[in-house]
Order: C-alpha cells, then sequence, then structure tokens
C-alpha cells in the first residue's frame, strides 16, 4: 500500500484542488450565460398568436380610420342594417359554371342522369372544310399535347394505357366526341382502327384546360400523325361545358364515326 495515500495534507490538498476545479467551471457557466443574455440568446419570442392578433387590431385600426374619415357612425350603422336585410331576402340562384356544382349532391347527379344534349350541330361541317388550319392554333395544342403524349404516345401511336391517335377515326370523326372526352374522361373498351383496346384504368378528364386549350390540343390531333380534319373551335367546346362534372363517358354515349 501506497504510504502516502494516508497522509492527512494530502487528502486535504486535493479536497481544495477539486473545489478549486468547481469553482472554476461554476465561474465559466455564469459567464457564458451571462454573455448569452446579453446578447438575447435565451429571449423568449413572441407567441405566434399574439403577432397575428397585432397584425390584425393594426388592420382593424387603419381600416377603421380610413373609414372614419369619409362616413359618420350614422351611415355605417345604417350601411350595416341595409346589408343585413339584402342578405336575409337573397335567394340561392341557378349555378352559372359546371365547376360549381358539389360532386354526389341532387344537382350533380340530376344533371349526370340526365338525356344526352343534342350535338348535331357541332358535328356539321363547317362552311369550307378546305380552310387552312391557324398556325397559332395548332402551336397551342402542340404545347397541350405533351401532357396527352404521356399516355398516347409522342407520335400518337398509343401505348399500354391508352389507344393511337394516329389513323384513329374517332380523331378524325365527330368533334362532339372529342370534346366530351376531353370534359369528362373516357372508360370502358373501344375499338379504335379495327383493333379492340380496353385498359385497367380510365381516361382522366382535363376540363381544367381552357376552351382555347382543349380546342387546339383537339384540332392538333386531327391534323398530325397522318390525320387531316378540320378545326374545332374554342365555341365548340363552351357549348358542350355542361358535360363537365358527368361521369367518364363510353362508347355507347359518343356519336359512331
Amino acid at each position: 500500500m501506497d504510504p502516502t495515500r494516508d497522509n492527512p495534507l494530502i487528502r486535504i490538498k486535493a479536497f481544495f484542488d477539486g473545489l478549486g476545479i468547481l469553482t472554476f467551471f461554476g465561474v465559466l457557466l455564469l459567464l457564458v450565460l451571462g454573455i448569452a443574455a446579453a446578447f438575447g440568446l435565451f429571449r423568449k419570442g413572441e407567441d405566434p398568436e399574439d403577432v397575428a392578433g397585432k397584425i390584425r387590431y393594426e388592420t382593424k385600426s387603419e381600416i377603421d380610420e380610413a373609414q372614419a374619415a369619409v362616413l359618420t357612425p350614422e351611415q355605417i350603422s345604417s350601411a350595416i342594417e341595409e346589408t343585413g336585410k339584402t342578405l336575409a331576402a337573397s335567394k340561392p340562384v341557378a349555378i352559372e359554371k359546371p365547376e360549381q356544382l358539389v360532386p354526389g349532391s341532387v344537382t350533380a347527379i340530376k344533371i349526370a342522369n340526365a338525356p344526352a344534349d343534342d350535338y348535331s350541330a357541332i358535328d356539321a361541317a363547317p362552311a369550307d372544310p378546305a380552310a387552312p388550319i391557324d398556325p397559332a392554333q395548332m402551336e397551342i395544342g402542340k404545347v397541350q399535347f405533351l401532357v396527352c403524349s404521356a399516355c398516347h404516345g409522342q407520335n400518337g401511336e398509343g401505348g399500354s394505357i391508352a389507344p393511337p391517335l394516329a389513323g384513329s377515326e374517332w380523331v378524325t370523326g365527330p368533334i362532339s366526341n372529342l370534346i366530351k372526352i376531353q370534359l369528362r374522361g373516357l372508360l370502358g373498351p373501344i375499338t379504335v382502327a379495327g383493333v379492340d383496346y380496353n385498359f385497367p384504368a380510365p381516361m382522366a378528364a382535363m376540363a381544367y384546360q381552357t376552351d382555347e386549350q382543349i380546342a387546339g390540343v383537339l384540332t392538333y390531333i386531327r391534323n398530325s400523325f397522318g390525320n387531316n380534319a378540320h378545326a374545332v373551335k374554342p365555341e365548340h367546346v363552351a357549348a358542350m361545358r355542361g358535360e363537365v362534372g358527368k361521369p367518364a363517358a363510353t362508347v355507347e354515349e359518343l356519336t359512331k364515326p
């Protein structure tokens, strides 16, 4: 055994050495905390709700000041009363756009089950079947076709999930068929150029496109990949917007080409 370990002086020295080390680190920690506090590192941030509330109150104050500059309290009270009466007396109005329909609502179901509209005027041959195709419309269609090409192929050759557009009698046939498919999608089997196709998933509706975009892409496919047919006009698409919201179309609902 080491005799120095039983020396009381050595033990006392070790005790004070340890105490000195603890004191040193304690002072160092207090110094670090003091610096952090001086730079605001531990400052509690404002509650997000308080910040949002402050902005709302500031905005309200600005509105109140602007309002008070041009209106008296009596005028404001009168306006509130008149507005309340108008709202209370208001009545529901018919929808203006098919997109306003609530899916599954009574109105949506009624429209979905309504008899097919007559689109014979849209399918009628134009006054000049040989009229040249507007290059600008073809350019619009070319851009929109980038989406279609993912399924129908870059050259309209078709693929594993969509039939071909090249040489398709449906593409060069009645315009209303193409617009209906674009607005509602297509479900079920279809025969193209004598070949039967029945894909596992239906074509998705593209009703989000504008009338000009739909007319453009349909005109493009009707005059590309060896196809040749007269143009589709935006007004044709606009006339068929009532198809939006109906279930995916089937071949039985289309006009035979």
